[in-house]
């Protein structure tokens, strides 16, 4: 009460301790816990008339003015106080009473502490990525309530790709102190403890724990390796029978262990979106073999859809681009009786791909041609059976007038594709498949390509494959040479301060984020 004595301005708390040392104990502890704000507010005003008269009885001349209480001031007013008072005083003001409490919920407040009290952390709000070796990550920074918090997203346990992300915390700020901040390194099981951050440029900042020693658990290694396995796999390492998934799997625990929360992180985008867009682009779960579950990204470049990793794994590290899909060459599937047989579907997809490899050599040929003489007409390219790629959104690329002219010119889309019924699928006997709960149906099917490399990302291939349109937020991709499945299921979670400022800020985000592993 002294609190709101003072910022009420009857001045220093004397006449209410006097008045409490008149009440019994019981008295004064009731009235101290009272909530309610109407009277501690008549006894504000008794108080001040009280003492207004006893100074009008001496003669000590004229009565000062009445004051105002801070309680009638309009809450527009309140706020613009209350954002300009220290961090470390809020919280005690907000339990003064119930309008108080009420005023400080306002976002104003917290925006305005974030700008000016933490303006040196104003840039790492938003997606990024840390540098963890081929392994990568997916770091989200966010105001959450008094602290500046970054939590760093998992995807489920493999191969359950359709459930909801896990997510951890790694650091926090204070939102408190007027002028330092005080950082926290969340990591370990021990609760928070001393750590930095340094911010090196506007996209890339670092974080550091000053007590690395409270990461560390009473059993030694072995015991933070169960502890790990459990978090990251959801089971204990004499539960997967699979000795290279075993190797895998001690060998990310041994490399990404040694870091202990001391990163470099740099920032991401979130694809745009057109509305031609195949689906929405965004980020997936997939499934990647024995390497788990991981994180993708799905963005659309004109006549391509790319996916590129976000987190990694040895053979293809984050920031790399994992499957390519041409938009320009649907594949029509056969039957599905017909689709079982391994090899109709690689027949197909090798038709394809001479198809596709006959119109790069054609458009190279016309440009060597060309160099000199006038300008010609392209031609058309080649369309076979496989191609029907009028209904396919691939000219968005272009410009509006391209854009609006290739839809004035298409034919109507496949009934698949328009109904949204799809057709039925089934993967081909000898195709490996971590989760085998894929879709009975999809929409659509393109030509694409997947990378592939040994361990340490040595001797990279584009190989093809089948891109496997199911629904707005699952796609499948058949890795023909390696005979597997990876099935993608969007991420769901709503990231703030992810827009690119530009298509062009986000293609230079997907050449950084690439060449760091290249």
């Amino acid at each position: 009460m002294a609190v709101c004595a003072r910022l009420c301005g009857v001045g220093p708390s004397r006449g209410c301790r006097r008045r409490q040392q008149r009440r019994g104990p019981a008295e004064t502890a009731a009235a101290d816990s009272e909530p309610d704000t109407d009277p501690e507010e008549e006894r504000i005003e008794a108080g001040a008339a009280a003492l207004a008269g006893a100074g009008g009885g001496r003669g000590a001349g004229p009565s000062p003015p009445p004051r105002c209480s801070l309680l009638e001031l309009p809450p527009e007013l309140l706020v613009e106080i209350f954002a300009s008072l220290p961090g470390t005083d809020l919280p005690s003001l907000a339990q003064v009473c119930t309008k108080f409490r009420r005023i400080l919920h306002t976002d104003t407040i917290w925006r305005r502490r974030c700008r000016e009290v933490l303006h040196r952390y104003r840039h790492i709000l938003g997606l990024w990525q840390p540098d963890i070796g081929p392994y990568g990550g997916l770091l989200n920074v966010v105001v959450d309530g008094l602290f500046i918090i970054g939590w760093m997203y998992l995807p489920p346990h493999d191969p359950h790709v359709d459930d909801p992300m896990r997510f951890k915390p790694l650091f926090r700020v204070h939102l408190m102190e007027r002028k330092s901040a005080t950082v926290e390194c969340m990591y370990g099981h021990r609760g928070p403890h001393n750590g930095h951050i340094q911010i090196v440029k506007k996209d890339e900042f670092s974080t550091k724990c000053n007590q690395t020693d409270h990461h560390r658990m009473s059993g030694g290694r072995q015991e933070e390796f169960r502890t790990w396995l459990r978090e990251e796999w959801g089971r204990t390492l004499e539960d997967i029978f699979h000795e290279h998934m075993q190797e895998l799997i001690l060998m990310k625990f041994i490399y990404t262990s040694q870091y202990d929360n001391c990163l470099t992180y740099r920032r991401i985008y979130l694809p745009p979106s057109h509305p031609d867009d195949l689906i929405r682009p965004g980020l997936f779960k997939g499934t990647y073999g024995s390497h788990g579950l991981e994180i993708v990204m799905l963005s659309f470049h004109g006549k391509r859809a790319r996916g590129t990793k976000i987190t990694g794994d040895p053979n293809i590290p984050a920031g790399q681009q994992t499957v390519e899909i041409d938009l320009m060459h649907r594949i029509q599937l056969p039957d599905v009786e017909s689709l079982r047989s391994f090899n109709e579907l690689s027949r197909i997809v090798l038709e394809v791909r001479e198809q596709v490899r006959q119109e790069q050599q054609q458009q190279e040929d016309g440009a060597e041609d060309g160099e000199g003489r006038a300008p010609q007409s392209p031609r058309e390219p080649q369309r076979g059976p496989a191609q029907p790629s009028v209904e396919l959104p691939a000219e968005k690329g272009g410009g509006p007038v391209d854009g609006e002219a290739a839809a004035a010119a298409a034919p109507a889309p496949e009934q698949p594709a328009q109904s949204g019924q799809g057709q039925p699928f089934v993967l081909p006997v000898g195709v490996s498949s971590r989760n085998e709960d894929y879709p009975r149906t999809c929409r659509m099917c393109f030509y694409g390509t997947g990378l592939i490399a040994g361990h340490g990302f040595t001797s990279p291939e584009r190989t093809p494959g089948v891109f496997i349109l199911f629904d707005e937020d699952r796609f499948g991709f058949i890795w023909l040479e390696l005979k597997s499945f990876s099935l993608y299921s969007r991420v769901r979670a709503t990231f703030r301060n992810a827009e690119a400022p530009s298509p062009q800020a986000f293609e230079e985000m997907l050449k950084n984020i690439q060449s760091l592993t290249s």
